[in-house]
């Protein structure tokens, strides 16, 4: 794992000195609207948010955008309220069409913070790590402005339990950011 992140780390270091690559860093945030697909029970959507930071590695019609995100996530499940928080690190690649607006879609890695169902702590029954697959859409609009629209698709069972259900993630999210650092050409 180690030598990964340091030929990642040399490979963009590489590109950035030769000029190909622009960075940038920045912040973001905004609105979740999450589900849990939890099979034989009837669940309901529930909106929280989601706040982190990202680094963004920006080449003529592609990027490299790195994520550390904070997500308030859950649903409205019989007999009551779920609520989950994680820290999500989404390692999405962009696709530019035309004047900042792009394509998205990369893995995402979740890290279960705490878990509850109407105040009682449910996170011993649940997985404490999550994989999700992030599709969507953005625009990188002028002014060191983002708009991004994505949908999180739930990959892991996060039923660390023994009962039959499955549970998987399944999160809306529509997010604003500030691009504070920007360098390259």
């Amino acid at each position: 794992m180690k030598k990964l992140f340091l030929f990642a780390a040399i490979f963009i270091s590489g590109l950035y000195s030769s000029g190909q690559a622009k960075i940038a860093i920045g912040i973001k945030g905004g609105l979740n609207f999450s589900d849990l697909d939890i099979s034989n029970m009837s669940t309901s959507g529930k909106t929280g948010y989601h706040a982190g930071v990202f680094a963004q590695f920006r080449f003529k019609k592609t990027a490299f955008q790195p994520e550390i995100i904070f997500s308030q996530q859950g649903s409205v499940v019989n007999p009551g309220d779920w609520d989950s928080k994680y820290l999500n690190i989404p390692l999405i690649l962009k696709y530019f069409i035309l004047a900042g607006v792009n394509l998205q879609l990369g893995p995402q890695f979740g890290f279960l913070s705490t878990a509850e169902l109407d105040g009682q702590d449910i996170k011993n029954l649940l997985k404490t790590a999550d994989i999700s697959f992030a599709i969507g859409a953005g625009w990188d609009a002028p002014f060191r402005i983002t708009f991004d629209a994505r949908y999180n698709i739930g990959l892991t069972d996060n039923n660390e339990s023994y009962s039959s259900s499955t549970i998987k993630n399944q999160v809306f999210q529509i997010s604003a950011g500030i691009k504070l650092v920007k360098s390259g050409k």
